[in-house]
C-alpha cells in the first residue's frame, strides 16, 4: 500500500519533537528488539552445558560463545555508522530478520562447530539490536528527558534476565518438545518473538531520515575485523594453546597489524570514518570510551562468574540460578531509575559514573569474600550492591557520550560506547575465565589435601569407591559430577571453585579501580535539552531559511541580485 496508514501518534513530527504518547508507541517495538537480544544471552548461557553434552563438544563450547561475541562486537560500530547515513528503521528490521533466521539455523546444528558458525551469523544481527535501540532513543528523546523511559528498558532487561535462565533450564531439561529436542527450542523461541518484533517495528517506528551521501568505510571495517578477530580468539583460546605458542604469536601479530591498518584507514576516511579519530580528541568522549572498556571488563567478567558460583558452589539449578540473580537486577533498576530522574531534574551527570564505578568496586570486593559456606542472603546483598553500581554507571556514561558529539553523529557515538563496552566485556570474559580455570585445579587439590584427614571425607570416598587422579581435571570439564558425590566429598571441590571465583571477583574489582581513576578525569558535560531528531530538524530549517549565495529568484532567473 502506498498510502501511509500508520496512526498519527507514530508519524514523524516536522519539528522533530515527539510527544510522550508517540515515544511510548515507538518504544513498543524497540523494547521487543531489546528483549530479543537480552533474552538470547541469558537463555543460552544456562543451557550451554546441556547443548555441549548432547553434541559431544564440551571441550569446544567456548567457540560457541566466542563466535557470537566476535561478530556482535565487530558489527556494532558498522550499524551505528550506517544508521547515521541511511536511517535506522530498515537497518533495525534487517538486524532482527538476520537474528531470527540465524536462530532458526542454530536449532538444526548437529555439531558444536556448526552451532558456532550459526551463532556467528546470529551475532551479525545481534550487533545491531542494542546499538540501534539506544541510538533511536537518542533520536527521539533528549538526554535530560530520557529518565522518564529508563524504567521501561530496565523492566525489559529484568524480565529477560529472569525469564532467560528459567526458560533455558526448562527447555534444556526436556528430552523432547513437539518432536524436537528440548535444547533446540532455546533458539526456536527467538523466532516468534522476532516475527512479532518485526511487525510492531514496521507499524510503529517512524523516525525522520535524512539520508547523507557519504562514503561507507568498508576499509576501516575490514581492518577492524583483521585486528579484533585474532586478538579476541587468542584471549579465549590462549589458555589451551599456550600464551607464547606459535598460534598465539601469530594472532598477536595479525591483531596488531589490523589495528594499525584500522588507524590508517580511519585517518584516510576523515569524516566518513567508522569511528572518526577526532572523537578521541574530545576529552569527554575519550574518557568515556576508555572507561567503557574497563567497566565492560569488570562488569561482564564479574557477572559471568555469578551463575557459575550459584550452580557449582551452591548446587542451584539453572532455573534457580537465574532467580538468585534478582537482587543484582533489582539494584540495577533502582539505581538506574533514581539516577535518571536526578539527572533529568538537575542536568548534571558527571558524578554518577564516578560514584557508580566506586560502588561496582565495592560490590565485587564484597563478592570476593564469598566462600563455599557463605549464606546466600549475604551473597545476595553483595550482588545488590554490584547492581547499584552498574545502574548508576551505564546509563550516565551513554548520556555523556551522546551529548559530546553533534546530533548527526548520535549513531556513531552510541555505537562507539556500546562497541568499546562490548570489547571490554569480551576481553574480560576471556581473561577472567582463564584465571578461573588456571587456578581451580591447584585450589581443588589443596582443599582435597586439607579434607583428606577428616572422617567424613574418608567415609564419603569409600562410598564412591575412591577418587582417581583424573577426577579433578574431569570435574573442570563436567561439573555436574559433583551432584553424584556425597556432600563431604563434593565440598572440597566446591571450596576450590569458590576460591578461584573469589580471585576473579578480586581481579575484576582491581580493574574497576582503574575505571574509577579514569572517570575522575571526566570533565563536566551539559546534557542537550532537545532530542537529536529535533536538533537536526532545527538545523535543516535554519539552513532552508538562509538564502544560498548562488541561488536566483525563480520568477526572474536571469536578473542579477541586488
Amino acid at each position: 500500500m502506498a498510502t501511509n496508514t500508520s496512526p498519527a501518534s507514530s508519524s514523524t513530527p516536522e519539528s522533530g519533537e515527539y510527544t510522550h504518547a508517540q515515544v511510548l508507541t515507538i518504544l513498543t517495538g524497540l523494547m521487543l528488539g531489546m528483549f530479543l537480544a537480552s533474552l538470547d544471552q541469558t537463555i543460552v548461557s544456562t543451557s550451554i552445558r546441556t547443548i555441549a553434552d548432547d553434541l559431544n563438544g564440551l571441550s569446544v563450547q567456548a567457540w560457541v560463545t566466542t563466535a557470537y561475541l566476535i561478530t556482535a562486537t565487530i558489527t556494532t560500530p558498522i550499524y551505528g555508522k550506517l544508521g547515521d547515513n541511511y536511517g535506522r528503521k530498515k537497518l533495525f528490521m534487517f538486524a532482527i530478520s538476520l537474528f531470527v533466521a540465524a536462530s532458526a539455523l542454530c536449532s538444526f546444528a548437529d555439531s558444536m562447530y556448526m552451532l558456532a558458525a550459526f551463532r556467528a551469523v546470529q551475532g551479525l544481527g545481534a550487533g545491531g539490536l542494542m546499538t540501534l535501540v539506544l541510538a533511536i532513543i537518542g533520536d527521539i528523546v533528549s538526554p535530560r528527558e530520557r529518565a522518564k523511559y529508563t524504567g521501561y528498558f530496565m523492566a525489559t532487561f529484568a524480565t529477560s534476565s529472569v525469564l532467560g535462565p528459567v526458560l533455558g533450564g526448562l527447555l534444556a531439561g526436556r528430552e523432547e518438545i513437539l518432536g524436537v529436542t528440548g535444547w533446540r527450542w532455546v533458539f526456536l523461541v527467538n523466532v516468534p518473538v522476532g516475527l512479532i518484533a518485526l511487525v510492531v517495528v514496521a507499524r510503529t517506528l517512524n523516525v525522520s531520515v535524512e539520508r547523507r551521501d557519504v562514503r561507507v568505510d568498508w576499509w576501516g571495517a575490514s581492518a577492524l575485523v583483521l585486528g579484533l578477530v585474532p586478538l579476541l580468539t587468542v584471549a579465549e583460546q590462549g589458555r589451551e594453546w599456550g600464551w607464547a605458542s606459535g598460534l598465539a604469536l601469530a594472532c598477536y601479530g595479525l591483531g596488531v597489524l589490523g589495528l594499525v591498518l584500522f588507524v590508517v584507514a580511519e585517518h584516510a576516511m576523515g569524516e566518513a570514518a567508522l569511528i572518526p579519530l577526532r572523537m578521541f580528541r574530545i576529552k569527554v568522549a575519550a574518557v568515556t570510551i576508555a572507561a567503557s572498556v574497563i567497566i565492560g571488563m569488570a562488569m561482564f567478567g564479574g557477572i559471568m562468574i555469578l551463575p557459575l558460583y550459584m550452580q557449582i558452589v551452591h548446587g542451584a539449578s539453572p532455573t534457580a540460578a537465574g532467580i538468585l540473580m534478582l537482587p543484582m537486577v533489582a539494584g540495577m533498576m533502582a539505581a538506574s531509575i533514581t539516577s535518571g530522574r536526578v539527572i533529568s531534574r538537575t542536568g548534571h551527570v558527571r558524578l554518577f559514573p564516578i560514584v557508580g564505578s566506586a560502588v561496582i568496586v565495592l560490590g565485587l570486593f564484597l563478592l570476593s569474600f564469598s566462600t563455599a559456606d557463605t549464606p546466600l542472603p549475604l551473597v545476595s546483598g553483595s550482588m545488590f550492591v554490584l547492581g547499584l553500581g552498574l545502574g548508576s554507571c551505564m546509563q550516565p556514561l551513554l548520556l555523556t557520550m551522546q551529548s559530546a558529539v553533534p546530533p548527526t553523529e548520535i549513531g556513531v557515538a552510541t555505537a562507539s560506547a556500546t562497541f568499546f563496552r562490548q570489547l571490554g566485556g569480551t576481553l574480560g570474559v576471556a581473561i577472567f575465565l582463564s584465571i578461573l580455570f588456571s587456578t581451580v585445579g591447584p585450589n581443588i587439590s589443596t582443599a582435597l589435601d586439607e579434607a583428606a584427614a577428616t572422617p567424613e571425607f574418608q567415609q564419603g570416598v569409600a562410598q564412591v569407591g575412591g577418587l582417581d587422579a583424573g577426577v579433578v581435571e574431569g570435574i573442570q570439564d563436567d561439573s555436574s559430577v559433583l551432584e553424584t558425590l556425597p556432600d563431604a566429598v563434593a565440598h572440597p571441590f566446591r571450596v576450590g571453585f569458590a576460591e578461584s571465583m573469589d580471585l576473579v571477583f578480586l581481579s575484576a574489582a582491581g580493574v574497576g579501580v582503574l575505571a574509577f581513576l579514569i572517570l575522575l578525569l571526566l570533565p563536566p558535560v551539559e546534557l542537550r535539552a532537545t532530542s537529536a531528531s529535533a536538533a537536526r530538524a532545527s538545523d535543516t530549517a535554519a539552513a532552508a531559511a538562509t538564502p544560498s549565495p548562488t541561488s536566483t529568484p525563480t520568477s526572474t532567473p536571469a536578473a542579477p541580485r541586488e
